[in-house]
């Protein structure tokens, strides 16, 4: 069941689809890939709108749509459009748009996602004034946008509005921003928007927002500074659509932001209840909350399967791509585990040159005794697709001696892998 009739959630109407493919209609008319050949004013088009980029996010929604809405037919699952809430801990009440009606089952999986979190005394307007699922109604492109909060929603729009030439203000109450990624990989990604243009913000908090008589959005900061733009974007993180649910119905209990707590097999307190997704916390991404979902239908049938989470890969689409799976860096000091690291950048490889994307590097952590693989990391053009090597390299707790040993296509961002192999293995003195 589903709140609306448009089946897929905010992954595929408001957020995961809708967001990445703005991003690659952005990269694509704003011919931002193709400057390091034709000049830093090279562009598709001269003047980009938000109606050119809403043109492909629409197309690829309504097909993605269409494939989701086939799948569940051709498996036989019943569909109910409407908002559920428990009624016991068997029965569910799913009001719908003509009447009420009442489903009842031996198991129930909660996925019921996400909707923006909001500040009470931030003056939304839809059109100036957004939270992230309302970017689609702004009044034109922006010349100059706030963006706040930066999580990896925020950083995300905002390093794609900077491919536009889009003058953009980040503004973030930590000192640091996504905290959980390599901090090489995130010093690469703030060097290339701040290129862009991008003024960062960081430990500064938003105390209030207005609209000046002359329509200019003004955030003043605790600091006391004042940043001005046409559109400001509050992405301050997202809430669970958990309190929809009357939880209390069936003694289960969310935290502030609406996580319900889960375990190892994605069962909450109440045996036949499960939760998966956005609803359990981090990392709350659709590839994740797939799985999960999976794991936990399983588990209910009484088919185990075994959860790695130390396995599952992150997908940040910022410009240029962060991807990362294992350990860090500073997870690995902070347990003192003693580590080396091997690198490859892209300048370094022919079809890096060939796409233009001499901006990313691949670094690969690993043991230097064992020369065991302990984390991937990568940042650069096709980053989340060329982490899959590193992923299945360290499912079956493989060495730098695959990459060293394993033959790759030339040329292919692939390759980065060997040259990473090779440098991390000279290190130690095992080429």
């Amino acid at each position: 069941m589903d709140r609306k009739a448009r089946i897929g959630g905010a992954c595929l109407h408001t957020g995961t689809i809708p967001s990445k493919t703005l991003r690659e209609a952005i990269l694509y008319l704003s011919g931002f890939q193709q400057r390091s050949f034709y000049g830093k004013d090279y562009a598709l088009k001269d003047t980009i709108s938000l109606a050119d980029l809403a043109f492909r996010v629409n197309t690829v929604m309504a097909r993605e749509g269409e494939v989701v809405r086939a799948q569940l037919k051709r498996n036989g699952v019943a569909l109910f459009d409407g908002t559920a809430r428990f009624v016991d801990d068997r029965t569910l009440e799913v009001e719908t748009p003509e009447r009420p009606e009442r489903v009842q089952a031996e198991h129930v999986l909660i996925a019921c996602g996400t909707r923006p979190a909001r500040d009470a005394s931030i003056p939304f307007d839809g059109e100036r004034v957004l939270d992230t699922d309302q970017l689609g109604q702004a009044r034109g492109m922006p010349r100059e946008l706030i963006v706040v909060g930066a999580g990896v929603i925020g950083v995300e729009y905002a390093s794609m509005f900077t491919a536009l030439g889009v003058r953009v203000t980040l503004i973030e109450q930590r000192p640091t921003i996504l905290d959980f990624v390599d901090h090489e990989i995130v010093e690469s990604l703030t060097y290339c928007m701040r290129q862009r243009g991008t003024v960062f913000r960081l430990g500064e908090k938003v105390v209030s927002v207005r609209i000046a008589e002359n329509g200019r959005v003004i955030a003043e900061l605790e600091s006391g500074k004042q940043v001005s733009g046409d559109t400001l974007l509050y992405a301050v993180g997202r809430q669970t659509n958990a309190d929809l649910l009357d939880l209390g119905t069936v003694n289960l209990a969310a935290d502030p932001r609406g996580r319900i707590p889960v375990d190892q097999n994605f069962r909450t307190s109440v045996d036949h209840i499960y939760a998966a997704g956005d609803v359990i916390g981090f990392p709350a991404l659709a590839s994740t909350s797939m799985e999960q979902g999976r794991l936990a239908v399983s588990h209910m049938f009484g088919h185990m399967h075994q959860y790695r989470p130390e396995l599952l890969p992150y997908g940040i689409y910022t410009v240029p791509e962060i991807s990362m799976v294992g350990r860090t860096e500073q997870e690995l000091t902070a347990r003192k585990i003693p580590y080396e690291f091997g690198i490859a950048r892209y300048s370094e490889l022919a079809k890096s040159q060939m796409l233009g994307a001499d901006v990313g590097l691949l670094k690969v952590l690993f043991d230097p005794r064992s020369l065991r693989v302990l984390g991937v990391h990568a940042i650069g053009d096709h980053a989340t697709e060329v982490i899959h090597i590193g992923q299945a390299v360290l499912a079956f707790e493989g060495t730098m001696e695959y990459f060293r040993d394993t033959v790759f296509n030339y040329p292919t961002l692939a390759e980065a892998y060997k040259v990473a192999g090779l440098d991390g293995l000279n290190k130690v003195g095992a080429v």
